[in-house]
């Protein structure tokens, strides 16, 4: 304090510190309280600064009756008089004032002393009592010195069992209730005790160990749920549960070791069991365990755990066999030193994972995440797969491919303790509707016990899709205590939400920084998505241990806790985080962060204004502030998530420079149960088209055509509405009579034709008009759903249905139909919801999570993208897209259908008009199904390692991206990328290109470059049998043929004109490599499949036999879609299996176009074709890869940089 400062300043200055002393509390905490900088607050006291009036007022109203009315008026008198410039009270006033406050301090801390002498006290008092209540035997027993915490989570679990939770078993630790388990199966099981004369395994004895313990009934009552009594016992099973988990987790870290050794090791300290000494840890023993029933159960789902993460685990130190493969399961079985008995028993009991796992395209990075790198125990991603596996009933395997595609994702991030900082960008592909969120929850659980400790999650444009995002989180990572934090249930954002009250949230147990773990603070809520100054900079600054050390080292990020915030992918929003880290200052560049964006290739959309400049400038903008978030935070990684393998994220060249996916590319499997694109079309099956059935045939099954026969012929929109009333009359059948409990929360119906409000509200009126049902048409509408029931939902739920309750007949159902249109109509209101708008989709009336939903819902874009219509049975879509991916998000009948796949209808146009032309939307969805299908399983080929190194990288993907996109200008790849594809190795992949040229003079000539291949064909027809799958009878086509060398193959397909030239150039360079290189494709069996007779239109091309004419449509742009049939497919590559091995085999197809006038022609035997109208298309099958000697190790694709100088970087040429 200055001393040129007035004297009455000076007290005043003196008097304000006391006052804050007697209130014992911060400067920064009152500067937080009434919005003012610590600084200013510092120099009121210091004497620095004259105070103003307020900040008095608000000092004696903070310090309440710590100061007495006359301190307070004193106060006030000596501010007024500074202000003023005078001095009437004098120094004596003065020193009044002050030594009164003084002396309140010294009061006050002397009480405060007294009282936690006194409780400390009572705390000894009491744990005293506890120590004599459990003496005896307890003092060295399982429940010795933290009775008191034992006792607190028996209460915790009480209380909540009492409220009906269905999770509350998950508010005992493991340890806990291994604790618990153990003393009282003790207790039960001792032949003898000196305290009482009870006989083992008795109630009686039970009940004298509680009353020895202490325990009023709450606790019994609730210890008898957790430990039941086993009257006779099996203590030998019980004990051998609890040596197997404590050996199990000991090999968590470092992978299986010999399991006899583990087992006599854990079981040396083990209470002792009817006199036996200790556990007999032999394999038989183990067997004998396994096989006794019932009482098997929670050893072998403890045994099951483990395999399952073992045979998921990826590139453990322990093993270099590859995940979810046998030689894998053996490798365990080695290092654990099973016996043969042993291994069959588990392998029987416990099948091996074979199920398909993530995909991944990366390049080279540094591992470094594995169980011994983590600042701290694992927390979140334990208590997550305990969620998943207890709460939703997930299977160990499905809980073990969630953390496998997790681990590979986090561990392709930068590690958060190195002191060299890197961001690390990678993207997540996944399919529509398949869960994508219970990824991106795993990968957030891993990446905060890994050390990561801020983490930002992009989360769709509408505050329902983020406000969905931020309740799963919270709900299954996050966790009770955590969303509390000591306050009280009722004031939680949760408190009414039917799932918090039923207790299915996760529970920690307590927050997990009291249990040696870290803490989630949340910056963002239900309701609110994140706002400057309300949480703002307090809470984002990190607390240290040790701060003389950086965030990132291990001693601080062991016990900071995280920080996350669920944000929606807005300017405003991103704005003002954006600024509050900017105040972070220096701190910035400690904070390891993890940014997910979920839907990343779409930004802010404005469905009111749909044009697509709009959209392009609002994408333009949120990808510019993600450019500037990453900028500042230089320890992010960002990891994108979509749903459309050609995400623009990939091939987007505004994103070059800042989100383009440079360090991996990960493919989702698809999930178990998931219904999808290919659940809806017949791609690739073998049964002709004649042969199909509802038992054979997606489309038949699930798919109904929309063929209006003029505008306003509302017939396909009726029939679909009905299918809706009857599917949920089923429902309801279902949930009455099916012995297992089935319910069905929500009911639902899509209806999207068109984009325009306008048209949606004149649909619902339409919807409206159908539903509402005069009287004396209910004998109609009866008759209607009886013939729908009878021909359309009886046979495919017949042969689909499963194991689910089926009505015998249609009479069965009729008391259920009026339930169904009740519940739809649900009173008074309306049975249909436009959902167009942001206030619509957040209206309660559409709440999955709040209420149930039996309703049509009439929409366009709002819900085609992020938003999960639960329980939707009944799709009817007549919207023409022209993109891809937006078709793809499109498809909302996509997800997960337990217990009603079989009543799943999608009602799609097959004529719907667009611009000048028609377009067969179900096609449309079977091409893209294709492209999707074999992109994925390129990047599987690709995604082997060669020579321990990766060989394809991301940023070389555009390039084969480009094979399957149509719709982009040919050459756009190759001016946005660095990387060039050059060759293709294809040995025993079909190859079939699409890109034949338009023009008349170019089929010309490529049909003139195969006469001598024509000439070739032996004059008569060849049968060839098609392989049966088991499910019909095998079948065949007859073709003609020919064998041709080599290079007569290749001197007319290195002459071949092409509209794309780029995309069947590649596999063109592989096989004129072939014929160089040690012989390795010698020649090749060339088959003309010919049609059946209804189904052949026939002529001879340049002389050739008369050959079957196929009709083709270019599906794809410009492209055609698939020319071969999928029989034809599967043909070829079983009559590979018989051929010499340096023989290929190559289908020869001439081809007319769908809708050329000339594919009309009628063609009378003989007639010749016209050179010029046909393309003669073809598709190859080479022969396979143990047959290529000339390089077995090389990669299947190579590569050429278009600038040599950047070898790795995109370039982009506008």
């Amino acid at each position: 304090m200055s001393k040129e400062l007035p004297e009455l300043h000076q007290a005043l200055a003196k008097s304000l510190r006391g006052a804050f002393e007697v209130m014992q509390i911060t400067l920064r905490e009152y500067a937080r309280r009434h919005h003012l900088s610590v600084s200013v607050v510092s120099r009121y006291l210091s004497g620095n600064r004259l105070p103003s009036k307020d900040f008095i007022e608000k000092t004696i109203e903070l310090a309440g009756t710590r100061l007495t009315a006359e301190d307070a008026t004193t106060l006030r008198s000596l501010h007024s008089q500074r202000a003023e410039g005078k001095a009437e009270h004098g120094e004596s006033s003065i020193r009044t004032l002050t030594a009164r406050m003084l002396n309140q301090k010294v009061q006050y801390e002397t009480a405060t002393r007294q009282h936690l002498a006194t409780m400390g006290a009572l705390d000894r008092a009491q744990a005293e009592s506890r120590r004599l209540k459990t003496q005896l035997r307890l003092s060295t027993g399982p429940l010795a010195d933290t009775f008191d915490d034992l006792l607190s989570e028996v209460e915790r679990y009480a209380a909540l069992r009492a409220a009906g939770a269905r999770d509350a078993v998950t508010s005992i630790s493991p340890d806990t209730h291994r604790r618990w388990r153990t003393a009282l199966n003790q207790y039960d099981r001792a032949p003898a005790l000196t305290w009482t004369d009870t006989g083992p395994c008795t109630p009686e004895r039970r009940v004298a160990s509680y009353q020895r313990l202490g325990l009023d009934q709450l606790h019994r009552d609730a210890l008898d749920e957790l430990v039941p009594l086993q009257v006779g016992g099996d203590a030998a099973g019980d004990v051998a549960f609890e040596v197997h988990s404590l050996a199990l987790g000991a090999m968590h870290t470092n992978g299986p070791r010999p399991l006899a050794r583990a087992l006599e090791y854990w079981s040396e300290d083990h209470p002792s069991v009817s006199g036996a000494s200790a556990l007999d840890a032999s394999q038989f023993t183990f067997r004998s365990h396994l096989a006794s029933g019932e009482t098997a159960a929670p050893l072998l789902a403890l045994w099951r755990r483990s395999l399952t993460e073992w045979d998921h685990a990826e590139r453990p130190a322990w093993t270099s066999t590859p995940p979810r493969t046998a030689e894998r399961r053996i490798a365990v079985y080695e290092r654990l030193a099973l016996e043969p008995a042993t291994r069959r028993v588990l392998t029987e009991l416990i099948p091996i994972s074979f199920a398909e796992g993530p995909i991944i395209i990366s390049s080279e990075f540094t591992p470094w995440y594995t169980p011994t790198h983590q600042p701290g125990h694992p927390w979140y991603w334990p208590a997550y797969q305990r969620y998943l596996a207890q709460i939703k009933g997930w299977t160990a395997e499905a809980v073990g491919t969630v953390g496998e595609s997790a681990a590979q994702v986090v561990a392709r991030l930068a590690d958060p303790t190195d002191a060299a900082a890197y961001q690390s960008k990678g993207l997540v592909i996944g399919y529509v509707q398949s869960g994508k969120t219970a990824s991106i929850t795993g990968v957030v659980a891993k990446a905060v016990d890994a050390g990561y400790r801020l983490v930002i999650i992009l989360s769709g444009s509408l505050n329902i899709l983020r406000a969905q995002t931020q309740r799963r989180i919270d709900k299954e990572l996050v966790g009770r205590e955590n969303i509390l934090r000591g306050a009280p249930e009722e004031d939680c954002e949760y408190a009414l939400d039917p799932e918090w009250r039923a207790g299915e949230f996760l529970t920690h147990s307590g927050l997990p920084s009291h249990h040696g773990a870290f803490d989630v603070l949340r910056l963002t809520t239900l309701n609110n998505d994140y706002q400057s100054l309300q949480q703002g900079i307090t809470a984002l600054e990190f607390e240290k241990r040790d701060p003389a050390l950086p965030l990132y080292h291990p001693t601080n990020l062991r016990r900071t806790a995280a920080r996350l915030m669920v944000v929606k992918k807005n300017k405003a929003v991103l704005g003002s985080v954006i600024r509050d880290l900017r105040r972070l200052g220096a701190q910035l560049q400690e904070i390891p962060t993890l940014i997910v964006d979920d839907e990343s290739d779409h930004g802010s959309v404005n469905t009111l204004h749909p044009g697509h400049q709009r959209e392009g400038r609002e994408r333009s903008a949120i990808n510019g502030l993600l450019s500037e978030l990453l900028g500042l935070l230089p320890r992010a990684q960002y990891v994108a998530y979509t749903a459309t393998p050609f995400a623009n994220v990939l091939i987007d060249p505004h994103d070059a420079e800042d989100v383009f996916p440079k360090d991996f590319v990960l493919s989702l499997p698809r999930p178990a149960g998931y219904m999808g694109a290919r659940d809806f079309h017949d791609v690739d099956s073998a049964v002709p088209p004649e042969m199909r059935t509802v038992a054979n045939s997606q489309e038949m099954a699930h798919v109904r055509a929309i063929h209006e026969a003029e505008p306003g012929d509302d017939s396909s929109l009726q029939q679909a509405l009905d299918a809706f009333v009857l599917s949920g009359a089923i429902k309801l059948y279902r949930e009455a009579l099916d012995p297992r409990g089935i319910a069905y929360r929500h009911h639902t119906m899509l209806v999207h034709e068109s984009v325009r409000i306008a048209d949606h509200r004149e649909l619902m009126d339409r919807l409206l008009k159908l539903w509402y049902v005069p009287g004396s048409l209910e004998a109609e509408a009866l008759h209607r759903l009886r013939a729908l029931y009878d021909l359309d939902f009886a046979p495919v739920s017949a042969h689909r249905a499963e194991d689910l309750a089926r009505p015998v007949s249609f009479d069965e159902l009729i008391p259920y139909i009026d339930a169904a249109r009740a519940r739809i109509a649900d009173g008074s209101e309306k049975p249909v919801i436009i959902v167009n708008g942001d206030r619509d989709i957040e209206r309660a009336s559409v709440d999955f999570d709040q209420r149930p939903v039996w309703k049509i819902l009439v929409g366009g874009a709002k819900l085609a993208r992020g938003f999960t219509v639960e329980g939707l049975t009944i799709s009817y879509y007549r919207r023409a897209a022209s993109q891809a991916d937006t078709l793809m998000q499109m498809g909302r009948w996509f997800g997960f259908r337990q217990g009603y796949a079989d009543l799943v209808r999608l009602y799609i146009s097959r004529g719907e008009a667009a611009g000048n032309k028609e377009i067969d939307l179900y096609e449309a969805f079977a091409a893209m199904c294709r492209d999707e299908e074999e992109f994925r399983s390129q990047l599987a080929d690709y995604a082997h390692l060669v020579d321990g190194k990766p060989m394809i990288t991301p940023a070389q993907l555009p390039p084969l991206v480009a094979q399957y996109l149509p719709w982009l200008k040919p050459t756009s790849p190759t001016k946005m990328y660095n990387a060039e594809l050059v060759e293709v190795r294809s040995p025993g992949r079909w190859i079939e290109p699409s890109g034949y040229p338009l023009e008349i003079g170019a089929k010309r000539r490529n049909t003139e470059r195969w006469r001598a291949i024509l000439d070739a064909f032996q004059s008569r027809l060849i049968p060839v049998s098609v392989p049966t799958d088991g499910s019909r009878q095998e079948t065949s086509f007859s073709a003609y043929t020919t064998v041709i060398g080599h290079t007569q193959l290749l001197e007319v397909l290195s002459r071949l004109e092409w509209l794309t030239p780029d995309n069947f150039a590649p596999h063109l360079a592989y096989l004129q490599k072939a014929s160089a290189t040690a012989a390795n494709i010698e020649d090749w069996l060339i088959l003309a499949p010919q049609l059946a007779a209804p189904q052949r239109r026939a002529g001879s091309v340049l002389g050739s036999p008369e050959l079957s004419l196929f009709v083709r449509s270019r599906r794809r742009g410009p492209l055609f879609g698939a020319i071969s049939g999928p029989a034809h497919r599967l043909a070829a590559r079983a009559l590979r299996a018989s051929l010499p091995d340096r023989r290929g085999i190559a289908l020869l197809y001439p081809v007319l176009e769908a809708g050329d006038a000339y594919q009309h022609t009628a063609y009378l035997p003989g007639t010749p074709v016209d050179p010029s109208q046909v393309s003669l298309a073809f598709a190859l099958l080479p022969p396979g890869a143990s047959n290529d000697e000339a390089a077995p190790q090389s990669p299947l694709v190579r590569f050429r940089a278009k600038n040599s100088s950047l070898p790795d970087r995109p370039i982009i040429d506008r």
